[in-house]
């Protein structure tokens, strides 16, 4: 088990990581802010001890974890059995990882092959900032054994 990260729920450290590693939907990351809280859906890659995203350095995700940089997340599907791991953690700002970061993800949920959509997200690099989340806090939840599969 990864020392760095606090791994509760049914699920191990091993079977966390699997799941966080291998699965190709958004996460839903909750920010606060002087308005109240928002929730927001971004590509996400994990690599052992944090969750990286990227986005604009222009968007209110960025604004709001300058200000605060407390999160919550979930990564879970929405069909039946549900499963899924939340938790919360702190984010930091890392500019000069914008592309990197960015390709990772591209790779991840776009493939290989260049896409238009994955030459429009990288010409765009300029504004992009990568999100680092660490001191990670993760809960796993499985109902597959009450709903069948």
């Amino acid at each position: 088990m990864n020392n760095k990260i606090d791994v509760s729920g049914p699920w191990d450290y091993a079977k966390t990581s699997t799941f966080l590693s291998q699965i190709e939907i958004p996460i839903r990351v909750a920010s606060s802010g002087s308005r109240g809280p928002i929730v927001q859906s971004l590509w996400f890659d994990f690599d052992e001890d944090a969750l990286w995203c990227a986005t604009q350095a222009s968007s209110i995700l960025v604004k709001r974890l300058t200000a605060n940089n407390e999160i919550g997340f979930e990564v879970s599907g929405d069909i039946a059995p549900y499963s899924g791991v939340r938790g919360t953690g702190v984010a930091s700002i890392h500019p000069e990882l914008a592309g990197e970061v960015l390709k990772r993800l591209i790779k991840k949920y776009q493939g290989e092959d260049e896409t238009d959509f994955s030459r429009w997200l990288l010409s765009r690099l300029d504004k992009e900032v990568a999100i680092k989340i660490t001191a990670l806090t993760l809960v796993s939840w499985d109902f597959t054994g009450r709903m069948g599969n």
